[in-house]
């Protein structure tokens, strides 16, 4: 995988491309998060008792979205804030300005310069070529931060201000969302089933899984479904409880599958540490991340048959991503909703309002460009502490804004609403003011069988 130019190093590195010509850039991915966890007890517990689901159709199906009130502070992903607070800034807020305008152009001409060297093609080990750390459009220099922070500024003024809460809450029984929940397997699979269905449909097929195969009340998987037991479970058991969120037969198929890839990398893991303790052979990835318990958590969870990819904390973003993606039906929107929510780290997902939004925009390309290149292009550009923000904002207003709807058009209905960012945008598609948007996407998608996680429009 190619080296990540971020941010803070990205100075650094034009200086260096600057003085030597062609010299190679190595910069190393950033170290990932430690989670904590308490040890495991042994006996769990199954009840398939719950109580009647209370299914309410959510704003979008991407997670919570925190407005704050007038005491709240930002949660762990406001980069600005946590800033201010451990450090007091050095320079008047004039020379920031500058600094920051000199930073962005820095990270724009390093990136021009890195694709030039390498003849403008960035090759990646990874199903979707992606391109951790690079634009796949180096030379488009949109978005700028700028850009970024007016649009997060406008949308906010309609929407409500939006922050990463600080915790994670507990797990729901009755709302699946994209990924706001603890443990990373819940997420993943909560993640899944919202894909091309409304949160109503989502969530009525989590309960499924609920009533018909329990979840776990005590140990590390407390508030989980008993995953190995869905694992050990046919097809056709997993489709009958899933059936009424839609597109079950092809959502069950791929649980089963990857609750399957699950188990056998928990049992690898738990081996591996184990020779690592009695041979001093290495250790999986990631360990070297984690606490002497969280390891024998690990082995814990292993021997219990307690599925878990709670692991993938301890890997960086793109470690992260790599990791996710090799999962069947899981492509880069669904790994960066669980990394954005779920392991809290920033990270932009790329969903059909969003993709939609940002070509009106001008922050993307026009031609030749899809969802993934999307993401890997504003992944770059974006901020991080507007990741969260921005991702939540551009959905409310794709679902909710008469002019910025996935087809609208002069004529529709709240047109003469106006919008917000409407001096922005340049609209385009088939009609004048129109767009045209999922279906075509979506059928090629499930033409190449490689990922169905577009939300209903």
């Amino acid at each position: 995988m190619e080296g990540r130019i971020t941010r803070s190093a990205a100075a650094k590195e034009a200086a260096q491309l600057a003085a030597a010509t062609a010299a190679s850039i190595q910069n190393a991915s950033p170290s990932g998060t430690q989670n904590t966890a308490m040890p495991l007890k042994r006996k769990t517990k199954r009840n398939t008792t719950v109580a009647e689901p209370d299914i309410n159709e959510l704003p979008h199906n991407l997670g919570r979205a925190s407005v704050p009130a007038a005491n709240d502070t930002p949660g762990p992903l406001s980069v600005t804030t946590d800033q201010v607070k451990e450090t007091k800034p050095l320079v008047t807020k004039g020379k920031i300005d500058v600094i920051k305008d000199e930073l962005q152009d820095t990270v724009d001409k390093a990136t021009t310069t890195l694709a030039k060297i390498q003849g403008g093609r960035l090759k990646s080990n990874n199903p979707y070529g992606l391109t951790p750390g690079f634009s796949p459009f180096p030379d488009w220099l949109h978005p700028t931060r700028q850009e970024c922070e007016e649009v997060n500024r406008l949308l906010s003024s309609v929407h409500g201000e939006v922050i990463a809460p600080a915790t994670i809450p507990e797990p729901s029984l009755t709302v699946t969302g994209c990924g706001e929940v603890p443990s990373v397997l819940d997420a993943l699979i909560r993640t899944l089933l919202s894909g091309a269905t409304t949160g109503n449909n989502s969530a009525m097929a989590f309960q499924g899984l609920v009533q018909k195969f329990g979840i776990l009340q005590d140990g590390i998987g407390k508030g989980s479904v008993d995953w190995d037991a869905v694992r050990q479970a046919p097809v056709k058991d997993i489709f009958e409880a899933i059936k009424s969120g839609g597109l079950a037969e092809m959502k069950s198929k791929r649980i089963k599958e990857i609750l399957n890839m699950v188990y056998e990398e928990n049992m690898q893991r738990r081996d591996a540490f184990l020779k690592a303790k009695k041979e001093g052979t290495a250790e999986p990835p990631g360990a070297n991340n984690e606490t002497e318990l969280q390891k024998q958590i690990e082995i814990d969870r292993a021997n219990e048959h307690v599925l878990s990819l709670n692991h993938i904390h301890s890997l960086s973003n793109d470690a992260a991503m790599l990791e996710l993606v090799k999962y069947p039906g899981i492509g880069p929107k669904t790994a960066a909703c669980v990394i954005l929510f779920c392991l809290q780290r920033p990270c932009f997902a790329v969903d059909t309002h969003i993709f939609r939004i940002t070509k009106w925009l001008g922050w993307i390309p026009s031609e030749k460009v899809d969802e993934v290149k999307a993401f890997s292009h504003l992944e770059v550009r974006i901020p991080d502490h507007l990741k969260y923000s921005l991702h939540q904002l551009f959905i409310r207003h794709g679902k909710s804004c008469p002019r910025c709807r996935a087809i609208t058009g002069e004529n529709s209905e709240g047109w003469e609403e106006g919008c917000v960012i409407d001096h922005l945008v340049k609209r385009t598609g088939k009609r004048k003011g129109a767009f045209e948007s999922a279906p075509k996407a979506k059928n090629k998608r499930k033409s190449r069988g490689k990922e169905n996680d577009d939300e209903s429009e």
